[in-house]
C-alpha cells in the first residue's frame, strides 16, 4: 500500500524537476493575477474543460435576490437544493441525483479551499456563510473534480470571495421584509501601491419557515493582498461567523400536520449557537508567464452548541413519542429534559500547486499537480439535562481525528481542435477515535487510487463537446469507520464510475446551450442514513445513477441589437435512474434500517426502487426584461419532482407493511412519498444612476404554495410567501 510519506516525497521530488524543466528567464515586468485558486481562471481555458461547468456570477446573485444559497444554487442544473429552516443556513446539495442530506455528497470549496468543517471526517453543511459574502460560485462537475477533493462522486462547488478594487469604493445595503427578516451589508476596499484590502460585514436575521423558528448571525470578512515584489504575493483572509438561533432539529409527525397545520413546531426551547473563526494565507509564486506555484495554508475552528428537546419524532422524553404520534399538543416548559449536542472542529492544512504552460514534442501542454496535507480535530460531547432541575450528565464525550494526504497530477494535451487530458488523485487518510468516558478507542486507514480521462473537441469558438470518465471517491465519517468501543467497522468509502458527455455552445447572438448525459455507478453508496442520535444505521449497496441536465438562455436584446432586452432561461435536470442495483447491508443493526428490516436490504428485497430524495425532475425557469435605464423584473419558476422518502418507496406511510410499532405506521412522518411543489418568485431592481443607488423589490413563493420539503427527521415544510425589499449605496 502506498504510504503517504512516499507520496509526499514523489511530489517533494518532482516539483523542482518540472520547475526545472519548463522556467525560462525571468521577466521583471510579469503582471501578477491575485492568489486565488478557480476551477475556471479565464474564458479561454473553459474551451478545453473536460467536463460540466457553471458559473453564477455577481450581477445575476444580486439582480435575482437571492437570499440564501438554495436560491442561487438551483439556477444550477445538475443541483438540487433542499430546504431546511428556511433560513438557508444549513443546505442540502445534492448533484446529479445525490441524497442532499447535509450537504455530504458535495465538495465545498472557498477560493479552492475546503469549507467545510471535516471534509474527510464529517463533511456535513452544520456552518455555511452568508450567500452575500460571494462575488461569483463556480459549480463543477466532471473528470477534472480530481484536481480537488476529497468529494469526487458528484460535483464541486467554489464560492469565490471578490477581491479589493483598483480603486477605494464600496457598497451599504440594506433588505427588510415579512417574517422579521432584516439584511444588513457593509464592504469597502481599494488598492493602494503594491496592497489591496477588503472588509465585508453582514448582519441578518427572520424567523424559518416554522412557528417559534428565529436565526440571527453576523458574518465578518477581511481580505488582504500584498504584491512582494514582479514574482511574488500573498492573500490574507480571516473571517468571524456567529449565529444565535431558536431552531430545532425534529420535524413533526403526520398527525400534529393535520391537526395543527405544517408549520407547526412544539419546541420553542430549542437554541443552537455557532462560532466560527477562519484564516488562510496563500502565497503565489510566478516563475515567468508559463510557471505558476499557488500555496494554501488554511486553519478554521467551528464551535457548536445545539440544545434541543428531541433529534427526531421518535425521540421519547416524557411521553412526548406517544402523544406526537396521536397528534395531541404538548407543552415542552413542562418537560425540560435537553439533549446538548456540543461540538468543536478544528481543520487545518497545508496545500501546493503547481501550474505549468509547456510544449514538449512540437504538443502544447498544461500540467496541473499538487499535494495537500491535512488534518482534522473532532471533540464531540453529549450532556442531557433532567426535568425539573435535575442533574446534568454526559451520554457521550468523544475526540476523532482524521490525517489525510492527497496528491493529483494532471496534463492536458492540446492538439489543435482537440484536446486529451489524462490525470491520476491519490487519497490516504488515518482515522482514530476515542471514547474518553471508557478510555477505549481504535484506528484505521484507506487509500484509494482515483483515476481520469476527458477529451474535447472545438472547431471553432462557438461549440465545444466534451467526454469524460473518473472514479468517484467519498471517504467514510470517522464514526461510520469506528464504533465508540473502538471496533473497526468495514464500512469503507463510497466509490464510483463517473461517466459524462456533453456540449458548450453559443450557437448565435445572445443564445446559449449547455447540455451533458451523465452516469454514476456506485460499486459502494453509503446511504444516508445515520442522523443525528444516531437512530437509523448506515445502510452501503450498489447503486447506479443515469440522466441528462440542459442549460439554455437567449437574450433577445444583442439578438436584435436593441438596448431593450428580454430573456429566458432555464436549467432543467432529468434524473431517469436513481435505484439500487444490489441488495444493501445495514451496519450496527441487525432488525431495522432506515424503516426495513436489514434481512429485506440483504435480501435484496427492494432492488430497483427509486433511491430516496432524488427527484426526477427539476427545473427553474426565468423570463425577464432589462430597460436600459436600469430597471430589471424577471419572473422566476421553480419545480421539483415527487421523490421518496424511505427504501420501500412508501406513496403514503401510513402503508408501513409493519404494524407492530405506532412509528412504522407512518406516524413518524418519516416515511411517503413527497409530493412535487411549483413556487414562483419575482424580483425587480432600479438602479438610480445620478446618486448610484440601485432599490429592489423581491417576492419569494409569490403564491404562498404550501409544501413538505422533508422528512428526514419528521415533516419539514418550505418557506411561506416571503416580500423583501431594499436598496443598496454603491460609493
Amino acid at each position: 500500500m502506498l504510504q503517504p510519506n512516499q507520496i509526499a516525497k514523489a511530489l517533494g521530488c518532482a516539483l523542482p524537476i518540472l520547475i526545472a524543466d519548463f522556467v525560462h528567464a525571468a521577466d521583471d515586468k510579469t503582471v501578477l493575477q491575485m492568489p486565488v485558486v478557480e476551477i475556471v481562471g479565464a474564458d479561454s481555458s473553459l474551451k478545453n474543460m473536460a467536463g460540466s461547468v457553471n458559473i453564477l456570477t455577481q450581477e445575476e446573485l444580486f439582480k435575482s435576490h437571492v437570499f440564501n444559497v438554495n436560491e442561487a444554487l438551483r439556477k444550477i442544473p445538475g443541483v438540487n437544493v433542499r430546504d431546511e429552516e428556511g433560513f438557508g443556513m444549513r443546505p442540502n446539495i445534492g448533484i446529479r441525483g445525490m441524497n442532499p442530506t447535509r450537504s455530504t455528497k458535495t465538495l465545498l470549496l472557498e477560493d479552492g479551499i475546503p469549507l467545510s468543517y471535516a471534509p474527510y471526517g464529517d463533511n456535513a453543511s452544520y456552518y455555511h456563510p452568508p450567500i452575500e459574502r460571494f462575488a461569483s460560485i463556480e459549480v463543477l462537475k466532471g473528470p477534472e473534480q480530481i484536481k480537488f477533493g476529497p468529494q469526487t462522486i458528484s460535483g464541486t462547488i467554489n464560492y469565490l470571495t471578490p477581491n479589493p478594487p483598483s480603486t477605494p469604493s464600496g457598497s451599504l445595503g440594506f433588505t427588510g421584509g415579512s417574517r422579521d427578516f432584516y439584511d444588513g451589508q457593509f464592504n469597502y476596499g481599494g488598492t493602494w501601491g503594491d496592497f489591496g484590502g477588503l472588509v465585508d460585514i453582514t448582519h441578518k436575521e427572520s424567523k424559518g419557515a416554522r412557528d417559534n423558528t428565529h436565526s440571527d448571525i453576523n458574518d465578518f470578512n477581511i481580505k488582504g493582498v500584498y504584491d512582494v515584489d514582479s514574482h511574488n504575493s500573498l492573500t490574507l483572509r480571516a473571517n468571524y461567523f456567529q449565529e444565535d438561533s431558536q431552531v430545532t432539529y425534529s420535524g413533526i409527525t403526520d398527525a400534529e400536520m393535520r391537526n395543527f397545520g405544517i408549520r407547526y413546531n412544539p419546541f420553542k426551547n430549542d437554541t443552537m449557537k455557532t462560532d466560527r473563526w477562519g484564516t488562510s494565507l496563500t502565497h503565489q509564486l510566478s516563475f515567468n508567464d508559463d510557471v505558476m506555484l499557488t500555496t494554501n495554508a488554511y486553519w478554521s475552528h467551528f464551535h457548536r452548541d445545539w440544545w434541543r428537546q428531541a433529534s427526531t419524532t421518535t425521540d421519547n422524553q416524557c411521553g412526548f413519542t406517544n402523544a406526537r404520534a396521536q397528534g395531541l399538543a404538548i407543552n415542552p416548559d413542562s418537560c425540560n429534559s435537553t439533549q446538548g449536542r456540543l461540538r468543536d472542529y478544528y481543520s487545518y492544512g497545508v496545500e501546493p500547486r503547481l501550474h505549468v504552460n509547456h510544449r514538449t514534442l512540437g504538443i502544447d501542454n498544461e500540467l496541473d499537480m499538487g499535494f495537500r496535507a491535512h488534518f482534522e480535530e473532532q471533540y464531540r460531547t453529549q450532556e442531557n439535562a433532567k426535568p425539573l432541575g435535575g442533574a446534568t450528565t454526559i451520554s457521550e464525550k468523544n475526540e476523532r481525528d482524521t490525517e489525510a494526504y492527497s496528491g493529483f497530477v494532471q496534463n492536458k494535451f492540446i492538439l489543435g481542435d482537440f484536446s486529451l487530458t489524462p490525470g491520476v488523485r491519490i487519497e490516504h487518510v488515518n482515522f482514530s477515535r476515542t471514547d474518553e468516558l471508557k478510555s477505549v478507542g481504535g484506528k484505521t486507514s484507506l487509500t484509494e487510487v482515483l483515476p481520469a480521462f476527458g477529451t474535447t473537441y472545438s472547431p471553432n469558438e462557438k461549440i465545444t463537446t466534451f467526454f469524460g470518465f473518473h472514479g468517484g471517491f467519498s471517504p467514510p465519517r470517522v464514526e461510520d469507520a469506528i464504533s465508540n468501543t473502538g471496533t473497526i467497522i468495514d464500512v469503507g468509502p463510497e466509490k464510483s464510475w463517473n461517466y459524462e458527455v456533453g456540449i458548450r455552445t453559443k450557437p448565435y447572438t445572445g443564445a446559449k446551450l449547455d447540455a451533458a448525459l451523465f452516469r454514476a455507478d456506485f460499486q459502494q453508496q453509503n446511504s444516508v442514513g445515520s442522523i443525528a442520535g444516531g437512530s437509523t444505521p448506515l445502510a452501503t449497496g450498489e447503486a447506479l445513477y443515469e440522466g441528462a441536465e440542459l442549460l439554455a438562455r437567449q437574450d433577445f436584446g444583442p439578438l436584435f441589437a436593441s438596448d431593450h432586452n428580454v430573456y429566458f432561461q432555464a436549467a432543467y435536470t432529468w434524473v431517469a435512474t436513481a435505484e439500487m442495483t444490489s441488495a444493501f447491508r445495514c451496519l450496527g443493526s441487525t432488525s431495522d434500517c432506515n424503516g426495513v428490516t436489514a434481512r429485506e436490504l440483504a435480501n435484496g428485497a427492494y432492488i430497483g426502487n427509486r433511491l430516496p430524495y432524488s427527484p426526477e425532475h427539476n427545473l427553474t425557469a426565468t423570463i425577464g426584461y432589462s430597460h436600459p435605464s436600469g430597471f430589471d423584473i424577471h419572473l422566476e419558476t421553480v419545480y421539483v419532482g415527487k421523490q421518496f422518502s424511505d427504501f420501500m418507496n412508501l406513496k403514503d406511510g401510513m402503508d408501513h407493511p409493519d404494524t407492530t410499532n405506532n412509528f412504522r405506521q407512518g406516524r413518524s412522518g418519516q416515511f411517503g412519498q413527497i409530493d412535487d411543489f411549483v413556487v414562483l418568485n419575482v424580483a425587480t431592481t432600479y438602479h438610480v444612476k445620478p446618486i448610484n443607488t440601485d432599490f429592489f423589490v423581491s417576492l419569494k413563493n409569490l403564491l404562498d404554495e404550501t409544501y413538505i420539503v422533508d422528512r428526514t427527521r419528521g415533516i419539514l415544510p418550505g418557506a411561506p410567501r416571503l416580500i423583501q425589499a431594499g436598496f443598496k449605496v454603491n460609493f
